[in-house]
């Protein structure tokens, strides 16, 4: 089993296009894995996954790979054991899991991950790639058959993560209080990752890069700091 993941937390960062903030890291990441199947699920089906998948092909043609849509292809189980490379878009989580159950996909894909299949998640990609969907800050706008993801790592991912900020008058929950209510009653780690970051997985070795750091929530423990360029394999070695 040899993961090689790369978990962002956001597909576009203020003041940039898409992906243009991490494609250097992604046409590294993927190397010689020329062809890339997109999973646009997150988004309405029809004509928006048509669309989305434009968007994301045009982006990849320009880092010199070639993208198909999952929903171009008449097996969508065979599309991902044929695939070089797996890139699941943001959008909204729940939307995401529900079509992932109901194409029975996951643990296919799960198999070609660990099978050394490069996989990429951007937002709600990222989200489904921990072992539950419980902290994403998506609404519930369908019903998954579980809140059960794909676990390729062993803990759970809050994308888009913000601070507390003490000059707001919002008067709601905080991430950090949600984030604490979830650890009420569930035990997993979350990790907290701000826009501009990423988790890069390569076996045994989990790294932070990107230009933002990120938050660490383990159950009954403050907090932890972890700037961009810390190592976090320690949360692999729980699994």
């Amino acid at each position: 089993m040899f993961n090689r993941l790369m978990l962002i937390s956001t597909s576009t960062v203020h003041g940039s296009g898409y992906l243009d903030y991490c494609a250097n890291s992604i046409t590294k990441f993927l190397g010689t894995a020329g062809r890339v199947l997109f999973v646009p699920y997150a988004r309405p089906s029809g004509i928006s996954h048509s669309k989305y998948s434009e968007l994301a092909s045009e982006k990849f043609a320009d880092m010199g790979f070639e993208l198909a849509g999952i929903h171009d292809f008449p097996d969508s189980r065979a599309a991902i054991e044929d695939a070089e490379s797996l890139f699941i878009g943001g959008g909204n989580t729940f939307l995401l899991l529900r079509d992932l159950y109901r194409a029975d996909l996951l643990d296919v894909v799960r198999q070609r991950v660990a099978e050394g299949m490069p996989y990429i998640g951007t937002s709600a990609g990222s989200n489904v790639a921990g072992l539950s969907i419980g902290t994403t800050n998506d609404m519930p706008i369908v019903h998954p058959r579980s809140f059960d993801a794909l676990g390729l790592v062993p803990f759970n991912i809050n994308p888009h993560y913000l601070d507390p900020d003490p000059k707001s008058t919002h008067r709601g929950e905080t991430r950090e209080t949600r984030i604490n209510e979830f650890h009420v009653l569930n035990g997993q780690p979350v990790l907290g990752l701000r826009e501009g970051a990423w988790l890069s997985v390569e076996g045994s070795s989990l790294n932070l890069e990107g230009s933002k750091g990120a938050r660490l929530f383990r159950q009954g423990a403050d907090p932890e700091e972890f700037k961009p360029g810390a190592s976090l394999s320690f949360l692999l070695e729980s699994h």
